[in-house]
C-alpha cells in the first residue's frame, strides 16, 4: 500500500496547536485518555522517563522511554507522550499497516511482524511522541502501561504530581474552573 510523501504534516483530529502559558504547543483533540503534563508543576527531573524505560525494558535508560521531558527555552519544562489522536496520523502514514488504534482506549499498537522501522510514524506524529528502538527496529509508543492494573507508571511515580491521565474534555473543564477562580479571586501568583 503506497502512502503519499509529506503526510508527516497531518493533523491530529480537527487541529493540533494551542497556546499554553504563552507558548504555542500541540494539543490533543481526541476523545481518548492520554498522559498530560502540567508545566507549572513539572521540574524536569526525568523520573517519568526512567520509570517508563524500566517498566518497558527493564533498564533505566531515558532513550528507551515512551515519554519525553522537553525544555522549551529555560522557562518551560513539560513531558510529551502519545496523545491518542482521533484519526491518528501515525496509523494513517504507516506504509506497512503496522500500527493500529484500539477503538475503546485509543492506544496505538505496533505489530512487530509488520513494522520495518521506516519511521514514517515518527515524522507523522505532531507531538514527537514516537521513537524507533535501534535494537529491535520497532516503533515505540506509549501504551499507558495498559498491561498494569495501576496504569501509567510515569503518573504514579511523578514526585510533583505533574502528570495525569486525562481527556481533552477533562482538561477543558479544569481550564474553565481555573478561569472562573481567576475572575472571582484574582490571578494565580507564581511562587
Amino acid at each position: 500500500k503506497e502512502k503519499t510523501p509529506g503526510i508527516g504534516h497531518a493533523r491530529c483530529g480537527r487541529s493540533h496547536w494551542g497556546v499554553r502559558n504563552g507558548e504555542k504547543m500541540p494539543i490533543s483533540t481526541s476523545k481518548y485518555r492520554y498522559v498530560d503534563c502540567d508545566p507549572d508543576l513539572c521540574i524536569g527531573c526525568q523520573i517519568c522517563e526512567y520509570v517508563c524505560s524500566y517498566t518497558k525494558t527493564g533498564e533505566y535508560n531515558s532513550y528507551r522511554s515512551r515519554i519525553r521531558t522537553v525544555r522549551v527555552d529555560e522557562v518551560l519544562i513539560t513531558a510529551i507522550t502519545c496523545r491518542t489522536c482521533e484519526n491518528p496520523p501515525c496509523v494513517i502514514s504507516c506504509p506497512q499497516n503496522a500500527l493500529s488504534q484500539d477503538v475503546d482506549t485509543g492506544i496505538i499498537h505496533v505489530d512487530s511482524q509488520k513494522c520495518d522501522a521506516c519511521a514514517w510514524c515518527v515524522d507523522a506524529c505532531p507531538f514527537g511522541a514516537i521513537s524507533i528502538n535501534p535494537a529491535t527496529k520497532l516503533a515505540e509508543i506509549c501504551d499507558q502501561c495498559e498491561e498494569l492494573e495501576e496504569g501509567p507508571q510515569c503518573v504514579l511515580w511523578c514526585p510533583k504530581e505533574a502528570l495525569s491521565l486525562t481527556t481533552p474534555e477533562q482538561q477543558a473543564q479544569k481550564a474553565r474552573r481555573e478561569l472562573v477562580k481567576e475572575e472571582v479571586v484574582g490571578p494565580k501568583r507564581k511562587e
